[in-house]
């Protein structure tokens, strides 16, 4: 157990983090996941934004690397693309 109060307050941030990181990385792969499905180009430009937008937060703030959100961007581009 921790033996001071910064250590203690560390462990209360740390969980709360987390828990923010992982709802938001999941919301992510969840909306990558629609946009993959779809089948409209117009649906799926209208979502590509957004979803980059998600992606680029998740990089920013380490939850994901760089060079993932890199490739998760190009990748769904190309899919719009060939709709």
């Amino acid at each position: 157990m921790a033996n001071h109060k910064s250590a203690l307050k560390r462990i209360r941030s740390n969980e709360s983090k987390r828990l923010r990181n992982k709802y938001q990385h999941k919301t992510t792969r969840n909306a990558i996941r629609t946009l993959r499905e779809l089948t409209s180009k117009k649906e799926a430009e209208a979502m590509l934004p957004s979803v980059v937008t998600m992606i680029d937060k998740l990089a920013k703030t380490n939850v994901i690397h760089d060079n993932k959100a890199a490739n998760l961007k190009s990748g769904l581009q190309v899919k719009v693309n060939n709709l």
